[in-house]
């Protein structure tokens, strides 16, 4: 039997994923605590996006079970989809702005979707584009905007619906290192008010800076589990004192 509250967010049972003849994902099993940062590392092809992509159900798991907040995924309709996805935020390499959107209507479509009145909706993506920094660039259009300042907006838009869960994906993979180290802090600062965030990345040298709890995927397995000694909580501390926000 499965316990659906037992501290973990997320639970991962036996999970495969196969594209016709090909495991992309084989024989999975992970639990991720609340509150915890996790990175998933791994080299290229070793199915860090395909794991995240089962999270959000982007795709589907091919045998197995996964649990999202006690939530079994295998039993979402998919008028349900919608709603699972609330409790997600995800943040991709390529940012996925919509390039005719304004910075402000970027984030605030995360919003209207659920349904928010306008007022709220103001007030909630001012006042995170002001923690990414990117508030004095609300009506700017992506394609001006640098990749950093693009993927500053794709952070905010990950959390301007307060997720339980940021799933990030290679966020910082096309990033110089200063865009890079900013866009990490952010990540830490929004965990320290309480989201899981789950980073898939095959930087080990962001990880060694971050520090955390790491999974090794290898060729679709997970193969073993990394202990960082450097750890984030007091770092994360201290940021989340730096400042007063409205979020």
């Amino acid at each position: 039997m499965i316990d659906e509250n037992d501290g973990n967010i997320i639970r991962m049972f036996h999970v495969y994923r196969r594209y016709g003849p090909k495991n992309a994902l084989i024989d999975i099993t992970l639990d991720v605590s609340k509150n915890e940062f996790l990175f998933i590392t791994g080299p290229s092809g070793a199915g860090k996006s395909t794991l995240l992509k089962l999270l959000y159900l982007k795709e589907p798991v091919s045998e197995g079970q996964i649990l999202i907040d006690g939530m079994n995924l295998s039993r979402v309709s998919a008028k349900r989809i919608p709603f699972l996805r609330r409790k997600i935020g995800i943040i991709f390499q390529d940012y996925k702005l919509i390039p005719t959107k304004t910075v402000f209507e970027n984030v605030a479509l995360v919003l209207e979707v659920a349904g928010k009145k306008r007022r709220l909706i103001e007030k909630k993506v001012k006042s995170v584009l002001r923690t990414v920094g990117m508030e004095e660039r609300l009506n700017s259009f992506p394609p001006v905007l640098s990749g950093g300042e693009q993927q500053r907006v794709a952070v905010a838009r990950a959390v301007v619906g307060d997720p339980k869960i940021i799933l990030a994906d290679e966020p910082t993979g096309s990033l110089d290192s200063e865009s890079a180290g900013i866009v990490m802090d952010f990540l830490k600062r929004f965990h320290t008010r309480g989201s899981t965030v789950i980073i898939a990345t095959h930087d080990k040298e962001l990880i060694r800076k971050t520090g955390g709890r790491a999974v090794h995927l290898k060729e679709g397995r997970l193969k073993e589990k990394m202990n960082i000694e450097h750890r984030t909580s007091n770092i994360e501390h201290r940021m989340g004192n730096d400042e007063e926000t409205e979020l």
